[in-house]
């Protein structure tokens, strides 16, 4: 097959990913579309490791009535950290968490127990914090001992009111943060091809992308507004619905989005299908 007949020829999409920039890239391009990356945010552990060194160690003395994990990443990273630490904390750790009922908010904190032989006990209505208070609202909470993997940074104040609320007894861990990986120069470039209209679409992974992107924005001339004008031209893509809630939030339209497998690949297929050539659109499917 020539460049020319794949499903993406001709297209350009703005990439606003970090962590797996190169994947999503790629996957991309292998449909002929042209790449304009820009890795708006990037991951890391937390500043301080040790009030996640002494939650895992509390989960361990004592375990939790309830788990809920928000992300697969807040796993990842502390199972990490237990390996880094050495000794038994890591298999301490993950034996410790089977016996608990674990609540995950999507399918990506799933992924990441069955990584470790584990798997969710229950996975909310809907990958949100209003889809877990959903799930635990029928409940009875009361006296519950509840460990909260939070997201990022977020104190995600929402849910823990609501099952404080509900009688509760609440621990939080932060296990990583966002920060910003780039210099703001390469964000107003990114903002600056957008507004010239030199791309077809733009794909958001994560809602920190989103703010990022308007954080960069209000620092310039016209400011917010002409970049809400720009996106308004384009196809706005988002992996899931706390993404899009993010863009719609700032006045964005979503123009597409996975229907309920909210992952790259995904992704991919929906903007093949939304901006691809139909004659070759099946082609390249995986």
């Amino acid at each position: 097959m020539s460049t020319e007949d794949l499903p993406l020829s001709g297209r350009r999409i703005a990439l606003p990913e970090s962590r797996e920039l190169d994947l999503f890239a790629d996957m991309l391009i292998k449909r002929g579309a042209d790449v304009l990356r820009c890795p708006l945010v990037s991951i890391h552990d937390a500043p301080d490791p040790e009030p996640v060194r002494q939650w895992m160690q509390a989960l361990i003395a004592q375990p939790f009535d309830q788990l809920i994990l928000l992300t697969g990443e807040g796993l990842r990273r502390m199972v990490s950290l237990a390996e880094r630490e050495g000794g038994s904390l890591r298999d301490d750790f993950v034996a410790a968490l089977a016996p608990i009922s674990k609540l995950t908010r999507g399918p990506k904190p799933g992924a990441a127990l069955r990584k470790l032989g584990l798997k969710a006990d229950r996975v909310a209505v809907a990958p949100t914090t209003e889809g877990v208070i959903d799930t635990l609202k029928g409940e009875n909470l009361r006296g519950q001992r509840i460990g909260v993997q939070l997201y990022g940074s977020d104190p995600n104040v929402r849910l823990i009111e609501f099952l404080r609320g509900a009688g509760a007894e609440v621990s939080t861990v932060s296990p990583y943060i966002y920060a910003d990986d780039v210099e703001d120069t390469q964000v107003v470039q990114l903002i600056d091809a957008l507004l010239a209209a030199e791309v077809d679409a733009i794909a958001f992974t994560s809602a920190t992308q989103v703010r990022r992107l308007f954080q960069i924005a209000r620092r310039r001339e016209g400011g917010e507004p002409q970049l809400l004008s720009a996106l308004s031209r384009l196809t706005v893509a988002a992996v899931g619905p706390v993404v899009g809630d993010e863009l719609v939030a700032y006045g964005v339209q979503v123009n597409l989005m996975p229907e309920s497998s909210f992952f790259m690949k995904p992704l991919v297929r929906e903007l093949v299908r939304e901006l691809g050539n139909p004659a070759s659109a099946s082609t390249l499917e995986d």
